[in-house]
């Protein structure tokens, strides 16, 4: 079923239109602890039906886009297994034991350490949030010993694994402003992918201006947690590297070469893991527990990334989108400010709900490429424009992995809350900068 066979429900279109509504039912049921699968479930079920699509068309749409994070979802749960491997050897928690050592009580050294490695998985080691797991379960003793609010410390890893690919094209930041440049020159805006950062760079500041605020303002207070023995620091006082640590080197070491030459992550993941397993990092009739393991940390991130594509698929189908932007041009009245505004807006509430910047960008390319050429705006404002509205969203986004990475590794103790403790911080300070310098950036290129 497509847009045109709903040409008789424009005017529904216009008062509830089927995007917006099911955004708000997600974010409403993320907020009172619904679970987020359910909530992606539930909130596309309702986008379709006040779009006009059947239930069961809906469901189909739904299981049939899965598909598009199929790749993602195995990735995760390989990356998983491979941080269970890591883990049980016992080399994370060296490196932990290592890194409290040198910050000794600088809890916000911690802090700024954690999201300087964050921003290294994006571009210098492009491994994206297979680290969190590996890396931080074992300093959650840490962070409770320094009493390190951990809605600081998510806000750190959510800026490293989004602001360095929002301002800088290299890692998955020359992907994303690739796909910024690609949807450009295909809706009609000649743009050199080597310009985008320059606008994307004051978009940029905002989040770092928002990372400040939240680690040195927000969060700064000391917050008690209940002391839970994730790891037996005491074992690993003795900090000399024996084979088993060798191999979980080695294996993660693979995992990244082998990730970059091929630009497949789950092969660098299962050739990670079978290296460990000749290195004798662990034993062959510990396999199923290790698989067992990495489905348990990564699984649910899995499904819901799959489920996420879904819901962006039943999205894509009620024309919702189209519709917004069309009963949006009626507020903007040929202002600059206004349509910045109502544009970048429109991409908050896309991006909150399929939840990634690099599937939002093309779905709002069609729109407000040719839009924003009708209002005047310069090329680098758009493309500044819809690199915001792209990454607006990401942060605060339940359904994003820059979201459920974190709570991956700060929950470990089931001490962290994703909505209340990743979701909400990272939403506050990120999203609020990012639509205040993404306007002026429009408006100054």
């Amino acid at each position: 079923m497509v847009l045109a066979e709903y040409e008789n429900r424009k005017g529904v279109f216009m008062l509830t239109n089927p995007v917006l509504i099911s955004v708000i039912v997600m974010i409403v049921l993320c907020l009172i602890k619904v679970n987020v699968l359910l909530a992606l479930l539930i909130s596309a079920l309702v986008g379709g039906m006040i779009a006009g699509i059947p239930l069961g068309e809906s469901m189909g749409l739904l299981i049939g886009g899965m598909q598009g994070n199929a790749e993602t979802a195995l990735s995760y749960v390989l990356l998983g297994a491979l941080a269970a491997a890591i883990g049980k050897t016992g080399a994370a928690e060296m490196l932990a034991k290592r890194i409290s050592r040198i910050v000794g009580e600088g809890r916000f050294i911690l802090v700024l350490l954690i999201t300087v490695v964050a921003c290294l998985s994006q571009n210098l080691i492009p491994v994206h949030i297979a680290f969190i797991p590996i890396l931080i379960p074992p300093l959650i003793s840490v962070f409770n010993r320094l009493k390190i609010d951990r809605r600081g410390v998510a806000c750190g890893l959510t800026f490293g694994l989004k602001a360095p690919y929002v301002m800088l094209p290299v890692g998955f930041g020359f992907i994303f402003h690739r796909t910024i440049a690609s949807a450009a020159v295909d809706n009609g805006l000649d743009f050199a992918i080597g310009d985008v950062w320059k606008s994307m760079l004051l978009p940029g500041i905002g989040m770092i201006l928002g990372l400040f605020i939240a680690i040195f303002i927000s969060y700064r207070k000391p917050r008690e947690y209940k002391e839970v023995d994730v790891i037996d620091e005491d074992i690993y006082e003795d900090l000399t590297m024996k084979k088993e640590h060798w191999g979980a080197l080695l294996g993660a070491a693979a995992a990244f070469i082998i990730q970059i030459r091929t630009e497949s992550l789950p092969l660098g993941a299962i050739a990670g893991l079978i290296i460990m397993l000749v290195m004798g990092s662990f034993k062959w009739n510990e396999m199923d527990k290790i698989m067992n393991e990495g489905i348990k940390i990564m699984g649910f991130i899995a499904f819901v990334m799959l489920v996420a594509a879904g819901y962006g698929a039943v999205i894509r189908e009620t024309g919702g989108v189209d519709a917004l932007v069309k009963a949006s041009v009626t507020l903007m009245r040929g202002s600059k400010v206004i349509a910045a505004i109502v544009m970048l807006g429109i991409g908050l509430i896309i991006t909150m709900g399929i939840g990634t910047s690099f599937g939002t960008v093309p779905i709002l390319a069609t729109i407000f490429v040719p839009l924003a050429l009708e209002l005047k705006f310069s090329p680098a404002a758009i493309i500044s424009l819809l690199g915001t509205a792209g990454a607006l969203g990401d942060a605060g986004s339940p359904a994003s992995d820059s979201t459920l990475g974190p709570t991956s590794g700060l929950n470990v103790d089931g001490q962290h809350d994703h909505i209340w403790d990743t979701c909400v911080p990272t939403f506050i300070h990120y999203n609020i900068p990012l639509l205040i310098f993404g306007t002026i950036a429009a408006l100054i290129l």
